[in-house]
């Protein structure tokens, strides 16, 4: 089978979320960005509320969604902009999303994620990495999976990472949790980030027919709320070094990737893809070497069709185990 035609746009790394939205008109198209109070995902907000979608905030925190949105009201003029609460790692929460949803779902960007934190789990026993950044937004979307069907042209975005590619980050499918290896935060946002991307690619599989395309994407570098845990205190000398090198980006460019997969024409009919610096990125073998942190690509073992359907399968059988679905 021959390999899909890459994508590539007119964008770049230095392109600003807005700049992806200039001149669309998304009036009348639905969309839900998790983890929107802050960040990126108030930034993914405040784009397409600029261009006319009626967009809704899932947020842990209701009085900084509140305030976001009020925020995103005044920039865009749009008085579309909606909260509602939703914490990715509590079974109720997220069912009581889904149950509170009415009507179709044009667009979801499952953006909310921690990185380098302390070891914690979820009451399952869940290690809260791979649980918050990648099952949660599971849940998410197979509860939402009807309205999204609704929409009839709907778009999944799963927030992945570059350090998928440059540690080893593949998923550990005989100890996802970390139940019988030493936890190292690296490595656990690394496999967090490796499911997004292959869910990207399985759900776009399974969902295709329905018309919901899925695809991932990585923002570049950004300084947000998701780094507080990496500081002096928690850092290597190495691993302060590369952050002070790193080739950071505004939230603003950053953004841009997310609302590119969300709401770009160009992207139209086109799912399981890796994006980065706007454009679908080139396939890397794990041992490949880089020293471009702008372009790292994405891991083969990523979009590995045969993990992503295994992932799936452990996934489900998870949030089953755990009451989450049926």
């Amino acid at each position: 089978m021959s390999r899909p035609t890459r994508i590539t746009t007119p964008f770049d790394k230095g392109t600003t979320a807005s700049e992806v939205v200039a001149g669309l008109d998304l009036t009348g198209r639905r969309v839900v960005v998790t983890g929107a109070s802050s960040g990126l995902g108030i930034e993914t907000a405040r784009a397409l509320a600029s261009a006319g979608a009626e967009v809704t905030l899932a947020v842990r925190n209701i009085e900084a969604g509140e305030h976001a949105a009020a925020a995103i009201v005044r920039d865009s003029a749009n008085a579309a902009v909606s909260v509602m609460p939703l914490d990715l790692t509590d079974r109720g929460s997220v069912a009581g999303f889904v149950e509170a949803w009415q009507g179709p779902l044009h667009v979801l960007v499952g953006n909310a994620g921690v990185s380098g934190m302390p070891e914690q789990r979820t009451p399952e026993g869940w290690e809260c990495n791979f649980a918050t950044n990648y099952l949660g937004h599971f849940a998410l979307a197979l509860g939402l999976h009807e309205a999204l069907a609704a929409a009839g042209n709907a778009r999944i975005v799963a927030l992945s990472s570059c350090t998928h590619a440059l540690s080893p980050g593949a998923i550990h499918f005989d100890d996802i949790h970390f139940e019988h290896r030493t936890y190292r935060p690296p490595l656990a946002y690394a496999q967090s980030k490796t499911a997004n991307v292959l869910f990207a690619v399985e759900a776009t599989h399974r969902w295709a027919a329905n018309g919901i395309m899925v695809n991932a994407v990585h923002p570049g570098g950004v300084r947000t709320n998701l780094h507080r845990y990496l500081n002096d205190e928690t850092l290597s000398d190495a691993g302060r070094e590369a952050m002070k090198n790193w080739p950071w980006r505004t939230v603003e460019q950053g953004a841009s990737n997310s609302v590119l997969a969300a709401a770009s024409p160009l992207l139209e009919g086109v799912g399981g893809r890796y994006f980065e610096n706007c454009n679908e990125a080139l396939t890397r073998d794990p041992d490949s070497p880089t020293t471009d942190l702008d372009d790292v690509g994405v891991a083969r073992y990523a979009i590995d069709p045969d993990a992503a359907t295994h992932l799936w399968e452990v996934s489900t059988a998870m949030l089953r185990d755990a009451g989450w679905i049926k």
